[in-house]
């Protein structure tokens, strides 16, 4: 379930938000006004939904390779895998 937070608990409980995202691992939503205004997360959610989301950018660009003709076979996009350093294919 969603954590809705006004936006004065920014300045006076700022600590315990930070506990909250961190602990939970959930991110916390911040209204002012009555209206959605900010999305607090730890800095671990926010580098995962970072590497999610170059992801699915990089997903996508193969995908529309392949569509266009431009493909390699497995064993090439894995030998240009391990000569990039990223794993060893054992």
């Amino acid at each position: 379930m969603a954590t809705i937070r006004p936006s004065s608990d920014l300045r006076n409980k700022y600590n315990e938000i930070s506990e909250f995202v961190k602990k939970y691992d959930e991110p916390v939503f911040i209204t002012k006004n009555g209206i959605g205004d900010l999305v607090v997360l730890s800095n671990a959610q926010y580098e995962r939904l970072l590497g999610k989301n170059e992801l699915r950018n990089l997903l996508e660009e193969g995908f529309t390779a392949m569509e266009n003709g431009k493909h390699r076979t497995a064993e090439e996009v894995f030998d240009a895998i391990e000569i990039r350093g990223y794993i060893r294919i054992v």
